[in-house]
């Protein structure tokens, strides 16, 4: 699950609060062990999901650099490439 999550300071265009909603996502569905949370869980998994994006907004907003922004399709392109070493074609 958690190999999902990316990395989203530095780059350009800037994280949309779709890609911080989804790490959060993820992050708890990690943590709690639940893709969905049943109906006695679901409020504590929603409010876990929005805090931990409110969170990762705020660290995201004071992280600081004098990288260079990344390109998301240039980084995009080299993990294809890394994956396509790491577990072949898919012949098609």
């Amino acid at each position: 699950m958690c190999r999902n999550i990316r990395t989203l300071f530095n780059f350009e265009p800037p994280a949309t609060e779709v890609e911080i909603r989804d790490a959060a996502l993820q992050f708890v569905r990690k943590l709690s062990g639940f893709n969905v949370p049943s109906q006695a869980n679901a409020a504590a998994f929603d409010h876990a999901v929005a805090a931990i994006a409110d969170e990762a907004r705020t660290l995201i907003a004071s992280l600081v650099t004098t990288a260079e922004p990344k390109n998301r399709e240039i980084e995009a392109e080299k993990a294809r490439v890394r994956s396509q070493a790491r577990f072949g074609g898919s012949g098609g």
